[in-house]
């Protein structure tokens, strides 16, 4: 298997880690510190990081601050996510849920959801493509 690194950028000149190989550790509360000490904290609503990337499944980290809103109209992968920390709302399918640290989501592909942080929150969220 080839081991598959993410290059540094200008935003994250220490960037270099790898993404994809026989296993990875992810180090979530590592990670968080780094979202929220970063310049696009301080700037945006939000900040976020990929952990693990291969062809089929990608798993990332974003933080977000309260109010901040994603919205997934239409997508063509399964997706997941598990509040990590604090508290957010979902909307989907005429529905309004909201989702508390430690739960988690899964929607099918084309399953179009909005998610709003209620809180400063992060989440743990992973595309998965079939097939």
């Amino acid at each position: 298997m080839e081991i598959k690194a993410n290059q540094a950028t200008q935003n994250r000149p220490e960037g270099d880690r790898i993404i994809d190989a026989p296993y990875i550790f992810i180090d979530i509360p590592n990670y968080v510190e780094q979202l929220r000490s970063e310049k696009s904290w301080d700037k945006n609503d939000r900040n976020g990081i990929t952990v693990f990337k291969s062809s089929g499944l990608t798993i990332f980290i974003t933080a977000l601050k309260s109010g901040a809103v994603l919205d997934h109209p239409h997508m063509e992968e399964f997706f997941t996510l598990q509040v990590m920390q604090g508290e957010i709302q979902i909307e989907t399918d005429g529905k309004v849920i909201q989702n508390i640290q430690g739960q988690v989501a899964v929607f099918h592909p084309n399953m179009s959801h909005t998610i709003l942080a209620l809180s400063d929150c992060v989440l743990m969220m992973s595309t998965y493509v079939c097939g």
